[in-house]
């Protein structure tokens, strides 16, 4: 698909104008509306929003590329608004946005249609294409604009033929760009270095990392024959075969703005060579200039994803075993049944891979392969029982939770470590560090650290937040159970939920004896199970049953393209599945999420009230049903209010909307 047929000229606005972005991509969804190309503006417009929270689609040179997918289009389609004054973008040169191109991609569209928007970027770049976009009056001169650029450049590859071939008599210069999103500035940081190194005089190759995938990747030959390489990415690229190599790793930002200058580090011979550790195949994040929190926060949170699947399959497993009877794995039980027995290890072996996965996968966010190695023996250390590991060594109170989190930011400082200790070794060597020497040495360090230092004072810590919790009463309770469910509802999902949810499965980890077999303990009739678990699970139960009831007593409320789906949320909470009320939410989350919220609060402040107590970390209705949760005719109530509660106070809010 050419780029002239995804342009939408009917749709294009002259004399546009807006105070600020957000209020230009605002008139921008609200015309599409207008124009019924899509029902509601919400969605389109909130994923506009997170790209730009994300870094300025303002590329510079008086252009904006707002670009975001959405399940609002079939196809691909761009929209064009100029506007005479400008718009305020934040742009990359601090110049106003007076072409505003907004792309509006499918979800999971064609490689064609994104092939015809990176066109757009490449397009931009030609001079001779701004002249007659500034020069434009009507969507007749626009459409001529884009029609003879295409015309141009209809041999795309032999240009790029031509583009891999040095002359061997200039230097050669070779870039990989990549976005987030990698739809424009990848593009755009592309054509950009190739402009100028080809103005300079120079050959060029760059390698996109786009939405449709690599393309015109670089070759071992292009790496051994470059003169330097510029990596402008704010994503991981692989750069290990850059090794040895001058390289620059900045920004894709810099690739648009600052190419000249990039090239021109390469040319005086300055740029630093890179040196890979020969961890991982892959490269860091280049954007650099994240706070500490958000280094933090990012690599907590993949340590958290690759958890919670584990911890789901485990604790489902596990209370489907409990058909048969609380305690029917137990061969020693008068209810043993030899299925329950072999759905319980299941589960356990699942559910006991939570501490080790977690404190591995920070250590690999942090430091690749090594970190992942160092970070799993930090996590088993954390709770020795989980392996059946039984020495006079290891017989300390498991510090759980807490201690698997601290042993994953530990593992990553301590491959960090090495690799400075280590950096005096010849090259020929470095492939022994990532499989011999930071293996060895790093397990050892972590083994000392945790057994000797990290497990008491964790431990303790996890003991004494057992203590506070279990000694509150009353108005404390409640005010716990609304907080620990009201956390479920906010983002139904995200960071927020996910922290509600694991604090609620580490309490649940910790609520065994100590010293025992914690992971198996907990599952055991009489262990003391968590009444947080408890509260975060009929939290996140209610936020999709108050939506569902909410469209069986008011059928007008929901948008008639989301009704069947609003029902299909009957299924999904009573699953403790809380991303189904998430298209619900992000629809009109100010109307939407605080009735869910409040629901889901006071839902969990009863059951913390009428002394719920979860043994299973996951399961929904079925936990409730097969006995896993303790007073189940009660907790049951509480999730019965919490989604009436939702129901009617989404009526309320969502009608106070349409009858403003």
């Amino acid at each position: 698909m050419k780029l002239t047929d995804v342009i939408n000229y009917d749709l294009t606005q002259f004399g546009f104008s807006a105070a600020n972005k957000n209020e230009a991509l605002d008139k921008l969804t609200t015309m599409l509306v207008e124009k019924n190309v899509i029902k509601s503006k919400d969605n389109f417009l909130n994923a506009l929003l997170a790209r730009e929270a994300q870094s300025t689609t303002g590329v510079g040179e008086n252009v904006a590329i707002p670009h975001a997918k959405s399940a609002d289009f079939d196809k691909a389609m761009i929209v064009y608004a100029k506007s005479n004054e400008g718009v305020e973008w934040e742009s990359f040169d601090g110049k106003p946005a007076k072409h505003i191109f907004m792309i509006c991609a499918p979800d999971g569209g064609a490689d064609e249609h994104l092939k015809a928007l990176a066109s757009l970027s490449q397009a931009l770049m030609d001079p001779e294409v701004k002249a007659g976009l500034d020069a434009a009056t009507t969507k007749e001169d626009v459409e001529k604009v884009f029609s003879d650029f295409v015309a141009k450049s209809e041999a795309p590859k032999e240009e790029k033929k031509e583009e891999a071939k040095p002359s061997g008599e200039k230097p050669y210069i070779i870039a990989v760009t990549a976005c987030p999103t990698g739809i424009a500035h990848t593009f755009m940081a592309a054509e950009k270095i190739k402009e100028t190194a080809k103005e300079m005089g120079l050959d060029v190759k760059v390698e996109t990392n786009g939405q449709i995938g690599v393309e015109n990747k670089l070759t071992k030959e292009d790496i051994e024959r470059a003169a330097g390489i510029i990596v402008a990415a704010d994503k991981k690229v692989e750069v290990a075969r850059f090794n040895g190599r001058p390289t620059i790793m900045t920004k894709v930002a810099d690739g648009i703005n600052k190419p000249k200058e990039l090239i021109q580090t390469i040319l005086d011979g300055k740029a630093p060579i890179y040196n890979h550790d020969g961890a991982e195949d892959e490269a860091e994040d280049s954007a650099g200039d994240e706070s500490i929190w958000r280094q933090t926060y990012k690599h907590l949170m993949e340590g958290v994803s690759n958890m919670l699947p584990f911890v789901v399959a485990g604790g489902i497993l596990i209370a489907i075993s409990f058909i048969w009877g609380i305690n029917s794995f137990n061969p020693e039980d008068p209810s043993y049944n030899k299925y329950a027995e072999v759905l319980f290890y299941l589960g356990k072996i699942s559910f006991s891979m939570m501490l080790p996965i977690l404190a591995g996968f920070i250590g690999r966010s942090i430091a690749d392969r090594p970190g992942f190695i160092v970070g799993m023996v930090g996590g088993i250390l954390a709770d020795p029982s989980i392996l059946s590991l039984k020495s006079d060594v290891l017989a300390y109170t498991p510090s759980g939770f807490l201690g698997a989190l601290v042993a994953g930011f530990l593992a990553g400082g301590i491959i960090s470590f090495l690799k400075l200790a280590f950096k005096w070794m010849p090259r020929s060597l470095d492939g022994i560090k990532p499989i011999f020497l930071f293996p060895i040495l790093g397990s050892l360090i972590m083994g000392i650290l945790m057994i000797y230092v990290i497990n008491a004072p964790m431990a303790s810590v996890m003991v004494g937040l057992q203590s506070f919790l279990g000694g509150l009463s009353g108005s404390g309770k409640f005010i716990l159970g609304f907080v620990a469910a009201a956390m479920m509802a906010i983002d139904m999902g995200g960071p927020i939920n996910k922290a509600a949810y694991v604090t609620g499965t580490a309490l649940l980890t910790a609520s065994g004896t100590a010293g025992s077999d914690v992971m198996a303990a907990v599952m055991i009739a009489g262990s003391a199970g968590s009444d947080v678990m408890a509260a975060v699970m009929i939290g996140g139960m209610v936020p999709p049953l108050a939506i569902a009831v909410s469209a069986t007593i008011n059928k007008t409320i929901w948008p008639k393209s989301q009704r069947s789906g609003a029902l299909v949320n009957y299924v999904m909470g009573l699953a403790f599945i809380t991303e189904g009320a998430i298209p619900f939410a992000a629809s009109n989350p100010l109307r939407v999420i605080p009735p869910l919220f409040l629901s889901s609060g006071v839902a969990g402040a009863l059951s913390m009230v009428f002394g719920s107590v979860s043994k299973a970390p996951h399961g929904g209705i079925f936990a409730i049903v097969v006995g896993a949760v303790s007073n189940p005719l009660m907790y049951f109530l509480a999730l019965v209010v919490g989604a009436l509660l939702g129901a009617v106070l989404l009526i309320a809010s969502l009608n106070f909307r349409k009858n403003k």
